[in-house]
């Protein structure tokens, strides 16, 4: 039998939308995952006006996102 390893990851919903101050029903634009991604840990990068803080945690969120966005449904 096949173990899928999606279904062990622990998921916090919107979490990664709380981060970053975008409502859950908007799409995350993946110019701004990107972003984050080529930021350093500790750094700050703006968007729509707004400066967030790149954290390690947020950067693991969102590499999950971005791999997540490859998967074929």
């Amino acid at each position: 039998m096949k173990s899928y390893w999606l279904k062990e990851i622990i998921f916090r919903k919107g979490s990664l939308h709380r981060q970053l101050g975008i409502k859950e029903n908007k799409k995350l634009p993946v110019s701004l995952l990107k972003k984050i991604m080529n930021a350093n840990v500790g750094g700050k990068i703006s968007y729509n006006k707004k400066s967030i803080l790149v954290t390690y945690l947020l950067k693991k969120r969102v590499n999950l996102a971005l791999n997540l966005r490859k998967i074929k449904r």
